[in-house]
């Protein structure tokens, strides 16, 4: 029994299926980080608008 034709017909489908897996963990690991690199752009922001908001106890009693 010659095993090397189921073989040959196999390779491409687990080729493929391979090359399917990288993409889709990439793809996850990507928008993980930018979810991650957007939160941490959200949070320094918030912390400059805290910073840089006006006083809001000031005596106006002139």
């Amino acid at each position: 029994m010659n095993i090397w034709p189921y073989v040959a017909a196999l390779i491409p489908s687990a080729g493929v299926g391979f090359l399917f897996y990288l993409v889709i963990k990439n793809m996850i690991e990507g928008d993980r980080k930018e979810r991650l690199a957007h939160s941490q752009w959200e949070k320094a922001h918030a912390e400059n608008a805290d910073n840089s908001a006006p006083a809001t106890d000031v005596d106006n009693s002139r």
